[in-house]
């Protein structure tokens, strides 16, 4: 199984177009001390040939140009992006299905529920019918999306994209708007998460022994953004989990054998974004790799 992170870092991306919070200065001033980022999207492939686009960001169009596995290779119009998959209906993961429009043909897997808020808005209707198959994955259901690589989705604890929250919405439920995904070809599982709200003993269980997995970073601690002074949501107010504090989820996966583990879906703020930091000397002593994009991994 082939992997390549496309994307390492949360909406908004690194830096941020608005933002001059430290992180994202260095980002723009010293780019060697803090990598630029793109938003949150990997692909996967059993045969290097083939490939599975996990979650469509908004960065995609770039993200296909600085990988040129995903460049166009028969004809006047060619893809080897034969199938996407959605873990979330969040704008950094659906927001490069417009870019996905030019009359490629490929088939978009998601649950009914996720696919359900893609249906309701008619600007997702430039992915025409006809051209882009819709299929509704049920969880814990196995499929192939390519031959020779199956997907499982299971329910992991988070929120409904910000886009449709209301007055009913609760943090931390178990349902089918935000999932991770099994990934399994030649042998070797893989498990990407990029959205989790706390880690649960069933999560625990379900990615027990895995050969690499891709796991929400988003924030290091609950209160990364204020303490940045951009903004006022709590890690666990925007349904992720932090990498360290009480219920963190480095401590709360140290007892679970897996093979790499890899943070993914980066927020600009994370400490752990600067290379050398003592928060990332920490967090890569306790065993964890902070995702850059491009960074490829060989299962």
């Amino acid at each position: 199984m082939r992997v390549v992170i496309l994307g390492s870092a949360a909406g908004g991306g690194l830096p941020q177009w608005n933002c001059r919070c430290p992180i994202c200065r260095m980002a723009r001033s010293e780019p060697d001390r803090v990598r630029p980022r793109t938003q949150s999207s990997i692909a996967v492939s059993a045969d290097g040939t083939d490939w599975l686009l996990i979650n469509a960001s908004p960065d995609i169009r770039q993200q296909l140009f600085d990988n040129p596995q995903m460049h166009p290779r028969e004809g006047l119009r060619h893809s080897p992006i034969r199938a996407v998959l959605l873990t979330n209906g969040d704008v950094d993961h659906v927001a490069g299905l417009l870019t996905l429009r030019e009359g490629q043909s490929y088939t978009l897997y998601a649950t009914r529920g996720i696919l359900g808020s893609v249906n309701a808005n008619r600007v997702f209707d430039v992915m025409a019918e006809g051209v882009v198959d819709r299929q509704a994955v049920g969880m814990d259901e196995r499929f192939e999306p390519l031959p020779g690589l199956s997907v499982t989705l299971f329910p992991v604890p988070g929120k409904v994209p910000l886009w449709l929250e209301d007055e009913t919405m609760e943090i931390g439920a178990e349902t089918e708007t935000t999932v991770g995904a099994l990934i399994e070809a030649g042998g070797r599982r893989l498990a990407y998460i990029p959205g989790c709200a706390r880690v649960t003993d069933g999560l625990r269980a379900r990615i027990e022994g895995v050969d690499a997995l891709l796991f929400d970073g988003t924030v290091l601690h609950d209160d990364d953004m204020i303490r940045a002074g951009v903004g006022t949501k709590t890690g666990w107010r925007m349904g992720h989990v932090p990498m360290r504090g009480a219920n963190g989820s480095i401590d709360a996966l140290a007892s679970v054998a897996l093979g790499r583990r890899i943070f993914v879906h980066i927020n600009n703020t994370n400490p752990v974004l600067v290379e050398g930091s003592p928060e990332r000397v920490d967090i890569e002593a306790a065993g964890w790799t902070v995702a850059h994009d491009g960074l490829s991994l060989s299962l």
